[in-house]
């Protein structure tokens, strides 16, 4: 996703950074604070509008972050 032809919707500026957010999902998750929920967000280096974008999660991603909290 490093090679995308982005520009930004509201100034155009064409340079920005990607970077990943993972977020609780329903009362259990936040219980025991795992994240299930995985996002990618794109910002514009310019005037820092942010898209974010759900990304799928496996089954071994959540059990590592389970473990490593």
């Amino acid at each position: 996703m490093n090679n995308i032809d982005y520009e930004c919707p509201k100034c155009k500026s064409k340079s920005y950074e990607i970077s990943q957010i993972s977020t609780t999902g329903g009362l259990f998750s936040k219980i025991f604070d795992i994240q299930t929920k995985k996002f990618t967000a794109i910002t514009c280096k310019k005037c820092k509008y942010t898209e974010l974008y759900k990304t799928d999660m496996s089954g071994l991603s959540n059990i590592f972050d389970f473990l490593t909290q």
